[in-house]
């Protein structure tokens, strides 16, 4: 077993991701003493990966599937563990000149069948010819790949018994595809992001440089999942870019021990790391009375925080908890980016804390435009975290359903252009013209508006509630049931169904250890009659039972997989009825 690396670095001059491939960054990073540390859910060490072991074996683990008789451009996926292995067989990728495709390792989350399924779906999607997967996943490998033709499907191990190609590795070009990024499929079937090398260096030169102003005397932490964007371009190659070193524990160890992400930072003195919002919820809820005064968190200096809809009272909430730690709350760096722009797209202010602008919701829900409440009336606000300006190189514009580029404080789809965008999805030539225009614009699907081109995001197109022609925010309907006794923040889904006369109607999900039925009762009756009050709509309330709600491969809640569902198990007449004040027949629950 290697030993554990300790922050100490070699005097290897800092180069800032200013490397034409990733090849070449591990090249350069390998001259240097720093590289990666997995530790178990205990918080005991595991093993260590210096890059310079790193370079040499993945030269020759690119050697070897190169041997099988596999071409530059051929597809190598891969379950992306929390393990040494997956950055093996990635960085071997990248010498042979393969594109990697991350698959994600999350069972849990739809039982067996969906788990095979959805890598089936990901492996004929991207055309992989080898599928890698420890001895835990490979026989839902092996269920997947049934009747399919392929090189080779087996553990890592099983790389090193393969022979090597003779001659030389293919030279690797910035215009190469470095490798594929699955969205995490919370609308449909996951979509392969075409990721060029260009294209991911210039969007880690941006988080280096820009960001998060990385320097040799950083260290990161992360139990973000290897197959999602943050956690392989944000905590994986952000490393390697910057030459410095990064400890890791595994996602399924954090969501079981979330006070070990606290552990391991004081322990390690990490000064970066990022997660969801669900993250700081999570840890600060585990929390004992007392406990925050055995952690060390002065030297986290950047706390990142993106991935999905940032909530300001979890971080608040986290701060307050984390002050006898020594956490900072200047260390929030709240940030927006999607898989599409390899990651990055815009950051807030380094070490200014989060920021949040107050609107009047019932003039967004009216006019599309996000003003300020008027002092005196009374009305709705709520307030939206700022997620900063474009890293440089990026143009970002807000547009209209007609397609106008809207003024400050306008509300409308958020485009962006820049340097790291996708070159396309993988075999999706229609959908990559629905996202993407000839002149290099990208359709995010979010939606959001510009306060002196500072950006902040209000919500996902798909997943606006259109009532009466109001415009309903999901998350405002959720903020009301998670804000109940009975209920704690992420216990919420808010979506709308089809009704009779092809209205909608509107349907919230609430996750609710509440088991007396009077009490389940009064709590669907309170949120009914303050969805009516504040939202000024009809609703149906659902109570379901605890970690029922379904999420995306990346741990989000996912509205467009509740709603599916809803759809497929409910009479939606019996729903409108009783949204519009008919009794129930019967009670059900997701």
């Amino acid at each position: 077993m290697r030993t554990e690396l300790t922050p100490t670095r070699h005097e290897l001059p800092f180069r800032p991701a200013d490397f034409r491939t990733l090849t070449e960054a591990l090249d350069y990073a390998a001259l240097g003493e720093t590289g990666a540390n997995f530790y178990t859910g205990r918080g005991d060490f595991s093993s260590s990966l210096p890059f310079a072991d790193l370079r040499t074996e993945a030269l020759g683990v690119a050697r070897r599937l190169l041997g099988l008789g596999m071409h530059k451009g051929d597809r190598v996926a891969m379950v992306a563990e929390t393990h040494p292995d997956f950055l093996r067989v990635f960085f071997g990728c990248q010498y042979a000149g393969l594109i990697p495709v991350a698959l994600p390792a999350t069972i849990n989350l739809g039982g067996h069948q969906s788990f095979v399924a959805q890598l089936r779906g990901l492996i004929e999607n991207s055309g992989a010819s080898v599928v890698i997967a420890s001895a835990d996943f490979l026989p839902f490998v092996l269920e997947a790949v049934e009747d399919m033709s392929l090189l080779m499907v087996g553990e890592p191990a099983e790389i090193d018994l393969l022979p090597e190609a003779s001659g030389e590795l293919p030279v690797i070009e910035p215009g190469d595809v470095s490798y594929l990024q699955y969205t995490s499929g919370s609308t449909r079937f996951p979509r392969g992001v075409i990721i060029e090398h260009r294209s991911v260096m210039n969007n880690l030169h941006g988080i280096i440089t820009a960001g998060v102003k990385i320097s040799e005397s950083d260290r990161l932490f992360s139990w973000l999942p290897f197959y999602h964007d943050m956690g392989l371009v944000g905590l994986v190659l952000v490393p390697v870019a910057a030459q410095i070193s990064v400890d890791y524990m595994d996602t399924r160890d954090f969501a079981m021990r979330p006070r070990q992400w606290l552990s391991l930072m004081s322990q390690t003195k990490a000064s970066i790391s990022f997660s969801p919002s669900f993250g700081y919820e999570l840890c600060a809820r585990r929390l004992r009375e007392g406990e925050a005064a055995r952690y060390d968190l002065s030297n986290w200096r950047v706390a990142g925080i993106g991935a999905e809809m940032i909530r300001w009272e979890t971080l608040e909430r986290f701060a307050e908890a984390l002050a006898p730690a020594g956490f900072d709350p200047r260390a929030f760096l709240a940030c927006y980016g999607m898989a599409e722009c390899s990651l990055a797209v815009s950051f807030a202010p380094l070490f200014g804390g989060f920021r949040t602008d107050v609107v009047d919701l019932d003039h967004l829900a009216d006019h599309a435009e996000a003003l300020p409440p008027v002092d005196g009336i009374t009305g709705r606000a709520r307030a939206f975290v700022d997620c900063g300006k474009p890293i440089p190189g990026y143009e970002m514009e807000i547009r209209g359903d007609d397609g106008t580029v809207l003024p400050d404080r306008g509300t409308g789809t958020i485009f962006v252009r820049g340097p790291s965008v996708m070159r396309g999805y993988f075999n999706a030539p229609a959908e990559t013209a629905a996202a993407l225009s000839s002149d290099g614009w990208l359709n995010t699907g979010d939606i959001g508006y510009l306060v002196d081109d500072s950006l902040v995001i209000t919500g996902r197109q798909k997943d606006l509630i259109i009532i009466n022609g109001r415009n309903i925010w999901p998350q405002d309907l959720e903020y009301l049931a998670e804000h109940q006794a009975e209920a704690r923040v992420g216990d919420a889904l808010a979506f709308s169904v089809p009704g009779p006369e092809s209205r909608e109607v509107c349907v919230l999900v609430v996750q609710c250890r509440e088991t007396n039925a009077q009490r389940r009762g009064a709590l669907i009756e309170r949120l009914t009659r303050l969805v009516r009050l504040e939202m000024g709509i009809d609703s149906y309330v659902e109570l379901a039972p605890p970690h029922t709600l379904p999420r995306t491969s990346s741990g989000k809640l996912s509205r467009s997989k509740a709603r599916q569902t809803f759809i497929e198990t409910h009479d939606l007449a019996e729903v409108a009825a009783v949204a519009e004040g008919a009794p129930p027949k019967h009670q059900v629950s997701a």
